[in-house]
């Protein structure tokens, strides 16, 4: 078996593609609510976090540092904050911790500058989402966003 890396990267030519190609094969996964590809635009401006298992991109982290505007019942104004804009681990290689790698190696690498990691999630599988992100990493769930379709 392959050993995994967990590593910071540059958003050059290579990795963009690389990670244009798997957002496409996440897109033809179906499994989250409204996920387009990404195009080069989406990946501009972002912290990248790769997880390599022999030289081979299985997965990334990306996101970016905000500071909080006003004062919420979660957070003071003037709070920073690292935005996780996408997690994706390849089917293939998932329920081996590689997420919740990339994860700790994230927040390790951005504690210094912010407060609190925040992120969105539309997984269309509600409970093994909240599952990895409140029972396996500790996050605090705060709110949720809840349809059913009538007609």
């Amino acid at each position: 078996m392959c050993k995994m890396e967990i590593l910071e990267t540059e958003l050059t030519e290579a990795v963009a593609a690389q990670l244009i190609a798997l957002s496409e094969d996440w897109e033809r996964e179906n499994c989250c609510h409204g996920y387009y590809k990404n195009t080069l635009d989406d990946l501009k401006g972002n912290r990248i976090f790769l997880a390599l298992e022999g030289g081979a991109v299985v997965g990334y982290l990306f996101g970016h540092k905000e500071i909080t505007e006003k004062t919420t019942s979660v957070y003071e104004a003037g709070i920073g904050f690292f935005e996780i804009e996408e997690l994706y681990v390849k089917p293939a290689y998932r329920s081996r911790g590689i997420g919740g790698a990339l994860f700790r190696t994230v927040e390790k690498a951005v504690s210094p500058d912010v407060d609190l990691l925040m992120l969105g999630t539309a997984s269309k599988n509600a409970r093994a989402i909240l599952h990895f992100y409140l029972d396996e990493l500790g996050m605090e769930f705060w709110s949720a966003r809840l349809f059913k379709k009538i007609r």
